[in-house]
């Protein structure tokens, strides 16, 4: 059974950083795509950012627009654990974050439907 466990979250003021961790069990996970999600109140869930393998020991990442310069997405394949950087948070970025992963695939996709496995979620909130 798969699961997928976010841990990091908390309340930062503006400007701040954090670093949110995913650990994922119950599958290899070294050769799909894994992503983050996060959901405002009242808004959907939206993309975050993605990494997928693209060689033995490179990965290829993707980022939206909003967190782009600002936030890293990495993976340990011997741990199976992903984690989102976030340097210079702003209150625009409170929300829930969510991990993925997909079942097999190796594409990273911005849309929440093509994602098989989600955690729980971590609520970050920052203040202004």
């Amino acid at each position: 059974q798969v699961q997928l466990v976010e841990s990091g979250g908390g309340l930062v003021q503006a400007g701040d950083s954090l670093r949110l961790s995913c650990a994922a069990s119950g599958r290899t996970f070294s050769s799909v795509a894994m992503a983050w999600f996060r959901q405002a109140p009242g808004k959907e869930r939206e993309f975050v950012a993605g990494i997928r393998r693209s060689s033995e020991r490179t990965y290829y990442t993707e980022y939206a627009e909003p967190v782009k310069g600002r936030f890293t997405i990495s993976r340990d394949n011997a741990k199976n654990t992903v984690h989102l950087q976030m340097n210079s948070l702003k209150p625009e970025d409170t929300a829930v974050y969510y991990c993925a992963t997909r079942r097999d695939s190796g594409v990273i996709s911005g849309n929440k439907l093509d994602y098989n496995y989600w955690g729980q979620g971590t609520q970050v909130t920052v203040s202004s």
